[in-house]
């Protein structure tokens, strides 16, 4: 990962620990306070405080990027691989290269490219995000669909077939979360940033991302697609009643609607996401996150010791993905005894085999922009527009781009479309 410019981070050191060591970790995802609390019940000299806060959309980062330019930022913080290129260009991050090398060797070599940008390293990886088709088995065999779609033309396909069987009923919905969407426009190859001749280049509307946003326009101007909200209780509402029989979401999402629609325990499954090319099936992802250092942290040490424990401990590990859902960054925490369990709630398959064999068929050269925290929001609210009939995904996206390029020029970066 390159960031054109310099990133003003600060290294201010480690002050020598005189009996306890506290530091606070600042995120949202549920299960991060178990693994918190087993590593303090370890590790009696350093005693680590989770405070939860809102998501990191929906205003954690908003309050993390505040508290580091006043000065009291946390030593620790949930931040996605997304989004950290932005808090490295805002100068909110600590280089804590020195306390993390040994650690390097424990992770799939992309994700550690993740939470490094021109040769300093700012935290641990914690997960991957494979996308996969989470749906309801006995709804698909009510309308006639007697396997899941490997395709986005048996998608399109399926999604008519169900609506011409009931037009009160979708095979999906489209909601208005920017990650997901960027997970499949990753899954086509639609790169939207790049680096080259010491300057960015963003292309948010090139041909492989049009290819995606005429396929999706295509569908909702046929009005084959719900349109409630991400993660709104809407979308639960429906997924719960059969008015929406899918979605198509990262590997987070399964413990997620799990607890959101607990009625229909046992008739859901996974399947591999549909792919545009059967015969050379490529996945996407959605997300992903690190655990960082934040400016300002007296303790980088024992907090990059902090971060490279959750990631890489067993115990840590197996609750994280039991708890959190997550997909390992730690080559070691692919062997967890937590991947290989039955989930009753989608019918006591194990889930986690359908993400690992995604997994090898994911392009790890994707990279993200300085500006996501603009570009993220932007998108989310353009995505909501194009639901409503307001706009239109080609452009939406466009216009996106043009705001984004705004963005990166105004915070004095060099960047061009393309």
């Amino acid at each position: 990962m390159t960031a054109v410019a310099g990133c003003g981070a600060s290294d201010s050191g480690s002050a020598k620990a005189s009996g306890k060591v506290k530091l606070d970790f600042w995120g949202w995802a549920p299960g991060y306070d178990q693994s918190v609390a087993l590593f303090d019940k370890t590790h009696p000299d350093i005693q680590v405080s989770f405070d939860k806060t809102a998501s990191g959309a929906k205003g954690g980062y908003t309050k993390m990027l505040t508290a580091a330019k006043a000065g009291n930022a946390p030593c620790l913080a949930m931040v996605g691989y997304e989004t950290l290129p932005s808090f490295a260009a805002a100068g909110a991050l600590q280089d804590v290269s020195q306390y993390a090398a040994p650690d390097k060797d424990d992770f799939a070599a992309w994700t550690w490219n993740q939470v490094t940008i021109d040769g300093r390293t700012y935290g641990a990886p914690v997960d991957t995000a494979p996308m996969a088709l989470l749906y309801r088995k006995d709804l698909f065999a009510k309308y006639g669909i007697d396997k899941p779609p490997a395709t986005w033309a048996e998608y399109a396909a399926d999604a008519a077939k169900v609506h011409r069987a009931d037009p009160g009923v979708y095979l999906g919905d489209f909601g208005n979360d920017a990650y997901n969407y960027a997970g499949l426009a990753w899954q086509a190859g639609a790169k939207w940033f790049g680096t080259g001749g010491n300057s960015w280049h963003v292309s948010l509307d090139s041909a492989a991302n049009d290819k995606v946003a005429n396929y999706w326009q295509g569908l909702l101007d046929k009005k084959l697609l719900k349109t409630d909200p991400s993660f709104d209780p809407s979308l639960y509402k429906d997924m719960g009643s059969g008015t929406v029989l899918s979605d198509v979401n990262a590997v987070w999402d399964a413990p997620i609607l799990a607890s959101s629609v607990k009625s229909t325990s046992g008739k859901w499954a996974v399947a591999p996401m549909p792919v545009w090319n059967a015969a050379q099936p490529a996945y996407g992802d959605d997300g992903g996150s690190a655990t960082v250092v934040m400016k300002g942290c007296q303790h980088p040490k024992e907090a990059t010791e902090f971060a490279m424990w959750m990631s890489t401990d067993a115990a840590s590990v197996d609750n994280l993905v039991k708890v959190t859902g997550i997909y390992p960054a730690a080559t070691s925490g692919l062997t967890s005894p937590a991947l290989s369990q039955p989930d009753a709630f989608y019918g006591g398959q194990r889930i986690y085999d359908v993400f690992k064999a995604e997994s090898a068929r994911i392009d790890t050269s994707w990279q993200w922009g300085p500006t996501m925290t603009q570009t993220s929001t932007d998108l989310g609210d353009g995505l909501g527009s194009v639901g409503t009939g307001g706009s239109t995904l080609p452009s939406m996206l466009a216009g996106v781009q043009d705001k984004t390029l705004s963005e990166m020029k105004h915070q004095g970066l060099s960047a061009t479309a393309g």
